[in-house]
């Protein structure tokens, strides 16, 4: 089979001018017949335009391209596994970049207003927004959710940084004081679970003892949690389970305070 300038446009979806300047270049040149004797392309070379095509959308040069295609030694089959490997590459690239902007999108709806260069300076590779759902199907249309979502969009790049390391560094002493042996209902765990709570309050909302006590059993009740408050320790212990039961501890010596 044998086709027209034209026909061969249409089907890769590239337009004849394309096709005329990889000719003209010696990239691609048609090397079939028309039973006019007008030259058309044939099986093979529209297998080499999709190779072309395929390092282009990679994106080669054609002056990269053209030397890899007339290789006498290249391997048919190798540079199918070469493009494959490359493709395969590709699509990593764009599920994280596609996974990115999932994130913003969220982010933006949850209420944290940071230009996309700010919000991966602050978080990373790691996703601020992604219990908000679950979080939003219990609270809200509360005060405490509406208070919340106040707040954050407030929030400046250098807040959510300030946010993000007194997080880390009271965390990190949550872990110490596990891997240090203390109780969950000793004295100076229970302060920390109280900072904890503090933490919660100027930050995010006005947060009640008996609140507090329902944010700990989520951290064990949902494996996400305890998988984010993991990253904090070293010694692999459950650092979800003993935060909650030291804000249990704190809330039941609080009892009083409503």
């Amino acid at each position: 089979m044998n086709c027209t300038v034209g026909q061969v446009a249409k089907i890769a979806r590239v337009t004849v001018r394309t096709l005329h300047h990889y000719d003209e270049i010696g990239l691609l040149h048609p090397s079939g017949r028309l039973g006019s004797g007008y030259r058309a392309y044939s099986i093979a070379d529209l297998e080499r335009l999709q190779c072309i095509l395929c390092y282009r959308q990679l994106g080669f040069s054609l002056d990269q391209i053209k030397p890899a295609l007339d290789d006498p030694d290249a391997d048919p089959l190798e540079l199918l596994r070469r493009q494959h490997a490359l493709l395969t590459k590709r699509m990593g690239e764009l599920r994280r970049m596609m996974t990115t902007v999932e994130t913003l999108m969220e982010a933006r709806t949850m209420g944290i207003n940071l230009e996309p260069h700010e919000f991966l300076e602050v978080f990373g590779d790691t996703n601020p927004v992604a219990h908000d759902k679950e979080a939003e199907q219990r609270w809200g249309g509360s005060s405490t959710w509406d208070e919340a979502r106040r707040r954050t969009s407030a929030y400046t790049k250098d807040d959510w940084k300030r946010m993000q390391a007194e997080f880390g560094a009271l965390m990190a002493n949550i872990a110490a004081a596990q891997a240090a042996g203390a109780e969950p209902g000793n004295e100076r765990v229970m302060a920390l679970a109280e900072k904890h709570r503090g933490y919660l309050e100027r930050w995010f909302y006005p947060c009640t003892y008996e609140m507090h006590r329902g944010l700990g059993d989520l951290y064990i009740d949902d494996v996400r949690f305890a998988k984010q408050l993991a990253k904090f320790t070293t010694t692999g212990a459950d650092l979800a389970g003993y935060l909650r039961d030291a804000i249990y501890a704190n809330a039941e010596r609080n009892a009083h305070v409503r």
